[in-house]
């Protein structure tokens, strides 16, 4: 029986653990071409978007977390409408390639830009309701260390062997990261009356949504 009992306790605790590592991934819809209409759903993963930042990193699984707990909010049906989405990040290069791969958002098409003034990691909006969210770390979360060493290496104070150690702390951040619910690690909050207020070029026009709801 007590071997019954463990088998079980083991078996629920693998459960767990693969369900928040298959839950790395974001049910996206696109325009299927071009010029095209709003009808391509697909998948994207966090092994692609590492493909797209270079690596995989405490900040961008962070980054991929935080968004997928947002976007869930502004999507309840569970598809992400990246032509309908944009987002105001935190200036970390891990942070904003998260940002403009998962919510589409763009620099140019005034759907995506960076304000270390924000609180949180993130503000995301949907552009047809107007409806937006703050996303934030929970504290206690990342372990100070990171940051602190963090912070010497951007001022280039670290040794080669330092840095290594710090690879080892964020590795090990990672690994609590994708064995907890994100829920845990961080939180949203509805922002009520929020104006999109970038600074960017209004006029650049992003010709690949322009007809998408057309029949």
């Amino acid at each position: 029986m007590t071997d019954i009992k463990f088998k079980g306790l083991f078996l629920l605790i693998l459960g767990c653990f693969c369900s928040f590592a298959s839950a790395q991934k974001v049910k996206v819809i696109d325009t299927d071409f071009s010029k095209g209409q709003l009808t391509h759903v697909q998948q994207v993963s966090y092994r692609d978007l590492v493909k797209f930042h270079g690596h995989s990193c405490d900040g961008l699984l962070e980054g991929m977390q935080a968004l997928e707990l947002a976007l869930q909010v502004l999507y309840p049906d569970g598809i992400v409408d990246r032509t309908n989405t944009r987002v105001v990040s935190k200036s970390s290069p891990c942070l904003t390639d998260a940002a403009v791969y998962l919510t589409g958002g763009r620099y140019q098409y005034n759907s995506f830009y960076v304000n270390d003034s924000i609180q949180g990691m993130y503000i995301v909006q949907r552009i047809d309701n107007g409806k937006t969210v703050s996303v934030s770390r929970n504290k206690g979360v990342k372990p100070a260390i990171i940051d602190q060493m963090g912070s010497k290496a951007v001022r280039k104070e670290l040794s080669y062997v330092q840095l290594r150690e710090l690879k080892k702390y964020e590795d090990e951040y990672s690994q609590k990261l994708k064995k907890t619910d994100p829920a845990l690690n961080f939180t949203v909050i509805t922002l009520f009356d929020y104006q999109w207020k970038s600074v960017l070029n209004p006029y650049f026009i992003k010709t690949d949504v322009i007809n998408k709801n057309a029949k």
